[in-house]
């Protein structure tokens, strides 16, 4: 049994194994979350014949409070309220718009330095597989799922290469189906499950965003 990966690649690789069902399927969009879910995404989707695209969310921090998320934000101009944080705090609607208003702003240059030109994904109607490389709490991955609902997504498959076993259960619940290789606890971090777990930039990204697209581009041409 894998107990732990060398890099991000080689977890894609491995991922990719448990998500052979949806390979060759013209329903079919891997999208993953930037930074560090891209090179695992990119594996994932060169396997499976697939085009790759990032899904940016932006969680909406409560001011003076960040770590306390109100909400999110994300790739489609999709905005999703945590409502139970909402209406036991009595979060104004202008607080709430405040903080969107600002992760907006750092949501579009991300898009931006990732993507360049390149228009937004199109989700509605097709099966979605989001990719990371690790969840521990899933808050952005359970706002990824949500947003992508909202978009209309017929089916979402979340899949990583390492999930915190308390955390398994209720990924499944939200999401379609849930692809993983590891499944440990305790679990203190996505890093302990890498030997190389350097950070990605913005560049790598941008580089593995175009192959894909190059790769794409020459399948239909």
């Amino acid at each position: 049994m894998k107990t732990q990966f060398y890099d991000r690649s080689e977890a894609g690789r491995f991922l990719t194994e448990v998500l052979i069902p949806y390979a060759n399927r013209e329903d079919v969009i891997v999208l993953a979350l930037p930074r560090g879910g891209v090179p695992v995404g990119a594996e994932v989707a060169k396997l499976l014949n697939a085009p790759l695209d990032v899904f940016v969310v932006r969680k909406l921090g409560l001011p003076g409070h960040p770590e306390l998320a109100m909400g999110a934000i994300a790739t489609g101009g999709v905005r999703v309220l945590n409502n139970d944080v909402v209406e036991a705090l009595q979060i104004p609607d202008r607080v709430i718009g405040l903080v969107a208003e600002e992760e907006q702003r750092e949501l579009e240059r991300r898009e931006r330095a990732y993507r360049d030109d390149w228009p937004a994904p199109v989700v509605k109607g097709k099966t979605a597989i989001l990719v990371d490389d690790g969840i521990a709490t899933g808050s952005t991955m359970l706002a990824a799922v949500a947003a992508l609902r909202k978009l209309g997504a017929a089916r979402i498959v979340v899949a990583a290469p390492t999930i915190a076993a308390s955390t398994y259960d209720q990924i499944r619940r939200a999401a379609d189906d849930v692809a993983t290789v590891i499944v440990p606890e305790p679990f203190y971090g996505v890093g302990q499950w890498y030997e190389d777990f350097s950070q990605t930039s913005d560049e790598e990204v941008r580089q593995l965003l175009a192959q894909s697209h190059s790769r794409a581009h020459e399948i239909t041409a």
